[in-house]
């Protein structure tokens, strides 16, 4: 009977749902209809026309510069544009579309730099179907924003909020262009936030599940107060099409760009001047940390802030002016965000310790080459399976390295080869100790307990990384 009365209980319950009013089944549900009708004038559509020779395009997108195999490969796309492959070595006229937003009503108009990069003439187009001429302000490649004006007065600008405030799971609107439809309103959720892309390390993306296609590059990313809190910029897709996965700009990021574009027709970003890595479980364990976090210093570039102050390879930067830094890549934007010639106040662990140290931050300057090591003479393997050799003055020359250091010649099998040490990689230091020369390298091995982790600092063209080899037992 017991059982019968529990079948019979759930059976209700289930009609129960079922007759609920669909107005109550919907309650739950975000209402976007209000804010499309007050904010939708405030998006445009942005056209242009450009003379190319020699571009490389994709069903109208323009595909980051990232290696041969990279899994980032042919994954992330820019979306402006129209369908096709434009023919190498062609010089034709084309007509890229994407969105924008008014943030004034005097005609300033905030978009994607790859929107309207190389373009001769860029064409806004209002949701009265109004036609502008718009001009440059300024444009800055590194955050993907560009600022117009066109000549107009009393515009609708949008409302501005914070990226900050926002939280993952919250619900966003998207409204842009997708495939030249106007004012085509999508929405989802936010999937993460401070997301650091291989394209740029210095803007901590929005990641969003709201449908993003081409076109809708430049549009605004609304909350449900109906604020901009970023500017839709990138996909993750294997088809160039939406796929789940999209990337904007965070608006506080976005309007620090347009402040500096406005007042100087530049945007400049600060500087420590080190090379970071992850910290991985295995070097948190070399390091005596309780858990893998910070960011760690493979390298100290020169006449960089963080050289003439006392920054140390190996450390381990911990807090950046009193912000924790989770992950090494939760750093870049900390230090870009800072205003050039101001002190920033680091918090660091180095061998073991909490130490404060004060860097003076520069300008980020542009980036530089890479440089290739040589191969010396060889020496014979260790116990890890390194075969070493010291450098000879030629190959300091190439590296830049004025002392110090032993390259690698050979990996054979073993706890460098697990380690990821390669041939024609340059060991800096070991165990914490700069290493001198392939003697005194032999030395450090040997010195090392067995089974120990132990940090090893390598060169890999011209930059720097830190590995974890663990001594083997026997």
């Amino acid at each position: 009977m017991k059982k019968n009365a529990l079948i019979a209980a759930a059976i209700c319950l289930v009609h129960s749902l079922f007759a609920l009013p669909a107005q109550a089944l919907a309650s739950a549900l975000p209402e976007f209809s209000g804010l499309v009708e007050t904010y939708g004038p405030s998006v445009v559509n942005i056209s242009t026309k450009q003379s190319r020779r020699g571009a490389r395009r994709f069903h109208g997108f323009s595909v980051p510069d990232l290696p041969e195999g990279s899994p980032f490969h042919d994954l992330f796309r820019h979306f402006f544009g129209e369908e096709g492959l434009t023919p190498h070595d062609e010089d034709r006229q084309s007509r890229s579309l994407g969105s924008g937003f008014f943030i004034s009503s005097d005609g300033y108009v905030l978009t994607n730099f790859h929107v309207v990069e190389g373009a001769d003439e860029i064409i806004v187009r209002t949701s009265d179907r109004r036609e502008f001429l718009a001009k440059q302000v300024g444009t800055d490649k590194r955050s993907d924003i560009a600022l117009l004006k066109i000549e107009a007065q009393d515009l609708p600008p949008i409302k501005l909020g914070s990226a900050q405030d926002l939280k993952v799971g919250e619900w966003v609107l998207a409204i842009g262009s997708p495939f030249g439809f106007d004012h085509s309103a999508t929405a989802g959720i936010v999937s993460a936030k401070g997301r650091s892309l291989p394209s740029e390390n210095y803007v901590p993306f929005i990641q969003t599940d709201v449908a993003i296609n081409p076109g809708n590059s430049g549009g605004p990313l609304f909350n449900l107060d109906g604020e901009v809190v970023g500017v839709n910029s990138q996909i993750y897709s294997r088809t160039g099409g939406f796929m789940g996965l999209s990337f904007a700009v965070p608006i506080d990021v976005a309007m620090d760009v347009v402040e500096q574009l406005k007042a100087t027709g530049k945007v400049s970003r600060g500087w420590l001047g080190v090379r970071i890595q992850e910290v991985t479980s295995e070097l948190a364990e070399t390091f005596g940390m309780d858990q893998p976090r910070g960011a760690l210093v493979a390298q100290l570039l020169p006449n960089s802030p963080a050289a003439e102050a006392e920054l140390q390879v190996g450390d381990v930067i911990l807090r950046f002016n009193g912000k924790a830094v989770a992950t090494h890549s939760a750093l870049p934007p900390l230090v870009g965000a800072t205003r050039v010639n101001e002190p920033a106040q680091l918090e660091v662990l180095r061998k073991g310790r909490i130490e404060e140290v004060t860097v003076v931050i520069g300008e980020l300057p542009d980036e530089g080459g890479l440089t290739a090591a040589a191969e010396p003479e060889s020496t014979t393997a260790n116990s890890i399976g390194l075969v070493v050799g010291d450098l000879n003055a030629e190959q300091r020359d190439q590296l830049g390295l004025k002392q110090g250091g032993v390259i690698v010649q050979e990996v054979k099998p073993g706890a460098a080869k697990r380690a990821g040490i390669g041939r024609d990689d340059v060991i800096l230091m070991f165990d914490g100790k700069p290493v001198e020369g392939a003697k005194q390298f032999r030395e450090l091995l040997a010195d090392i307990e067995l089974g120990r982790s132990v940090a090893v600092l390598i060169q890999r063209g011209d930059g720097h990384v830190f590995l974890a080899v663990r001594i083997p037992e026997e």
